[in-house]
Parts: C-alpha cells; structure tokens; sequence
C-alpha cells in the first residue's frame, strides 16, 4: 500500500496572501491526517512565500500526536538544516531549488553535488530523520543516492504527468518503471511526487512498490471543487488498491 502525504504548501500561500493566519495550516493539516493521510508535507522556501520554517515544528508536534509523519522538503542550506535538525520531522525530502526558484522543475545530478549532500544527510542521519533524494526518473547514477547515505528517492513525475493520456505516455511510464526497479534494486525505498492527481495517480501507481506519493497542487484544487471528505476518500482509495 503506498502512503498518502498531503503538501499543505498552496494552504500556507492563501494564509500569506492576507497576512494573519486564515486559513489556519494546522487545524487544514489536522482534517487531512483525521480524514486518513498517512502524512503531511511541507516544502519551506528561502523567501518563505508560502510555507515558513515556524510552521515546521508546530507540524511536526501534530503528526507526532497523531502518530503520523511529517516529511520537510528543500534545499540543504544551513538555515534550512537547522529547522530540521530542531524540528526531528520522520523525513526530509532535499531538493535542488535555489532561490527565487518557482517550484521544483528538476532532480539531482547527485555525483555532481555528492560534497554537498554527504555531509547534509549524515547529520540528519544521525538524528535518525529518514532522508530522500528528488530525482529524475532518467537519472543514470542513482547508486550515487545510497553512496551519499539516503535511504529512499522521490521521483519527480512532472514529466509522466505532462505526458499521460498522450501519445508518449507509455514509452514514458516504462522510465518511470524502470526507475523505480533500479532504485530498489540498490536498497533504495522509492517515493514520488509533482503534478500526480486523481486522474493519473493509479495508472502511475502501476509501478510496484512505491512507498508514498506527496501531493499538493492538484490536490487543493480538487478539494476546492468537490470537498476535502470526497477527494481525500477518492485518493486513499487508489493509494489503497
């Protein structure tokens, strides 16, 4: 069964917009883990437009008092491990933005950043905070992933996204696949996220074993138009399967 992690990121974007805290991210948080997510998500940026680093250790308190996880993504600069480090979430998810970067458009060349992500993730390690590492899917040196000492990657899915339904999807859903049993061959526990939504996420989740899906664009979206009790039913009914 694959995990549901909700990114409650686009939450903290409407609450920013107005400056005071409405809607409040933890009571949303609260109602997505009660409704049946495995998890929440929450992706901090160096400018902190959306989600901020005090919401890292108020949310951490919540899952653990619901005995759930909570997974911090982002780039492994120093103020950026500090937040962790204080915080202990179950796992974090480093990602290759920089500053003023949009959204994630893109995994780690992670031989290229190895100097980088060594020290990053021993320390997190040793907090016994679960690291994964955003990857493409046509990556080729994913054994770089356990060198550096993570224990899981994340596939970044924009592309089978774009391509689902085309004429490509197929012969794209087939890297996807490939990745994943290449990932798990070398011990690596595989995640997975961007741009999945209800009407993908079960053909994606063809691929076997993949752990958990981190989803949240398309699923605030969806809860604006048909209401968080029928979406998140919908979606752990296909993590479920």
């Amino acid at each position: 069964m694959t995990q549901l992690s909700v990114n409650v990121n686009k939450i903290a974007l409407l609450r920013n917009s107005r400056g005071r805290n409405f809607p409040d991210l933890l009571a949303f948080s609260a109602r997505f883990l009660d409704l049946g997510a495995a998890g929440i998500t929450l992706h901090p940026r160096p400018d902190q437009r959306h989600a901020r680093y005090d919401d890292v250790a108020p949310l951490q308190r919540l899952c653990a008092e619901r005995g759930r996880e909570l997974n911090v993504e982002g780039y492994p600069a120093a103020d950026f491990l500090d937040v962790v480090r204080k915080a202990r979430p179950a796992q974090c998810t480093l990602v290759p933005d920089m500053p003023g970067q949009l959204t994630s458009d893109h995994g780690w060349d992670i031989e290229q950043h190895a100097a980088l992500l060594r020290p990053a993730i021993a320390q997190l390690n040793d907090l016994g905070i679960r690291v994964s590492l955003f990857v493409d899917a046509d990556y080729p040196a994913l054994e770089w992933a356990r060198e550096v000492g993570a224990a899981r990657v994340e596939l970044y899915t924009e592309r089978f996204a774009e391509s689902y339904g085309g004429a490509q999807a197929d012969a794209v859903f087939e890297t996807y696949l490939q990745a994943a049993r290449r990932a798990q061959a070398l011990g690596l526990g595989v995640n997975a996220g961007h741009d999945l939504d209800l009407h993908n996420l079960a053909r994606f989740l063809d691929i076997p074993g993949i752990l958990e899906v981190s989803i949240g664009h398309a699923l605030v979206v969806e809860c604006l138009e048909l209401g968080m009790d029928k979406v998140l039913g919908r979606y752990l009914a296909i993590c479920q399967s």
